[in-house]
C-alpha cells in the first residue's frame, strides 16, 4: 500500500506543475496487462486523442499487451492521432510512474513520431 501511496504523491506534484504551463497533456496509465495513453485539452475538461493496448486492432497485431513492444506501439499510435489535431508540443504526465520500462518506450516513441515535450 506504501508504494501505492508514493506514487499518487508523486502524480500529485507532477500535476500541479503541468497545470501551470497551460498545454495539453499526455497522461498515460499502466496496469501489468494494459497500457492507456490519452492527451487531455489545457483546461482538463475532454480528451483529444486516445489510444490504448485494449483496442481490437493493436490487441490482433499484438501477442502481448504488457511489454516495451506494446508500449512503442501506443506511442506510435497517439502521436498520429494527436498529429491529426494539429497537437504538437504537450506535456508528459507519467501519473507517478518511473520513467523506465513500459513509460521511457511509449515517450520516445512518441517523440520519434513527432510529438514534442
Amino acid at each position: 500500500m506504501k508504494k501505492k501511496i508514493a506514487r499518487i504523491k508523486r502524480a500529485t506534484k507532477t500535476r500541479k506543475k503541468i497545470r501551470t504551463l497551460n498545454i495539453s497533456k499526455l497522461l498515460i496509465h499502466r496496469t501489468s496487462k494494459h497500457i492507456y495513453a490519452q492527451i487531455i485539452s489545457p483546461d482538463c475538461s475532454y480528451v483529444l486523442a486516445s489510444a490504448s493496448t485494449l483496442e481490437k486492432k493493436i490487441m490482433s497485431i499484438l501477442k502481448n499487451s504488457g511489454n516495451k513492444k506494446a508500449a512503442e506501439i501506443i506511442g506510435k499510435k497517439i502521436a498520429e492521432r494527436a498529429l491529426n489535431k494539429n497537437i504538437t508540443k504537450i506535456a508528459f504526465d507519467r501519473s507517478g510512474f518511473k520513467y523506465h520500462g513500459r513509460v521511457k518506450a511509449l515517450a520516445e516513441a512518441a517523440r520519434k513520431f513527432g510529438l514534442n515535450f
